[in-house]
């Protein structure tokens, strides 16, 4: 008597390969129905079916073997569906890292000379509201989230005078880990929480926009470095970043226009 559905035949019908099936056998992801005690041949069920192919689509998006044997186990349907659009989150974080390196790659192999405009700026010493710490480098996007979400809610659209901006210490760069702080300029700075009023120096600045999302805005930085050492004197200092155009203007990244302000000593007065 016809025990199911031979290896072969589900391999077939499933686009599951045998020797994948055989491995998913052996971590009991998806057990045959039946064993022939004697031969060890494989039988499935046509029930079976629609669960190998739930794993096709699942590996197929890179689900790992973990996760997938928790949604097949899962009997709650919301249980399943959050697992998937955990690991589809996942998916999508890393196309939009992938988006941005190719961004960055295609910018790098050809370079455009004349689309860098940099400008040398004296900027007055400014009284804001900051948050500052001292941040490892891969936490630095969540953390100037945070304390950009603190500003916001301590300091009305009302009482704002001026696009926010960041410094960012030189040892976050070059050590993994330094100061940031992040600031917005208000007309009635006060302190609360972790929120500090700071008084910015003075300082003499070269220029230049980046346009779009950050994910490519090291390029922009090296090409702003470069001009600074053929046509400046760099001195230690802070980076300076003002978000004229940034996340919490729009969410469309191509929008985006971040002022990258290089420390430099003005050899000559402004004109």
């Amino acid at each position: 008597m016809r025990q199911g559905l031979t290896i072969g035949e589900f391999a077939t019908l499933t686009h599951l390969s045998v020797r994948t099936l055989r491995r998913y056998h052996e971590t009991g992801l998806l057990e045959p129905a039946t064993v022939d005690p004697f031969t060890g041949y494989r039988y499935y069920a046509a029930e079976q079916i629609p669960s190998a192919q739930v794993i096709h689509r699942l590996r197929e998006l890179d689900v790992p073997l973990a996760e997938v044997k928790s949604i097949l186990a899962a009997d709650d349907p919301q249980r399943r569906a959050d697992v998937i659009a955990g690991h589809l989150r996942r998916l999508e974080d890393e196309l939009d890292r992938t988006r941005a390196a190719v961004v960055s790659l295609r910018r790098l192999l050809r370079p455009d000379p004349d689309d860098l405009r940099v400008e040398l700026r004296s900027v007055p010493a400014r009284t804001v509201v900051a948050v500052r710490g001292h941040v490892m480098l891969e936490d630095s996007t969540s953390w100037y989230d945070a304390a950009m979400a603190e500003l916001d809610a301590a300091f009305a659209p009302a009482e704002r005078t001026g696009p926010p901006g960041g410094r960012y210490a030189n040892e976050l760069f070059t050590d993994g880990a330094g100061m940031m702080t992040v600031y917005r300029p208000v007309r009635g700075p006060r302190a609360t929480g972790r929120i500090e009023v700071v008084e910015l120096p003075p300082a003499d600045l070269a220029v230049a926009v980046h346009s779009g999302g950050h994910g490519d805005i090291d390029v922009t930085y090296g090409r702003l470095g470069s001009w600074v050492v053929e046509h400046a004197l760099a001195v230690d200092g802070p980076v300076d970043e003002t978000y004229v155009i940034g996340p919490r203007d729009t969410p469309i990244p191509a929008d985006w226009r971040t002022e990258i302000g290089w420390p430099v000593f003005r050899l000559t007065p402004e004109s």
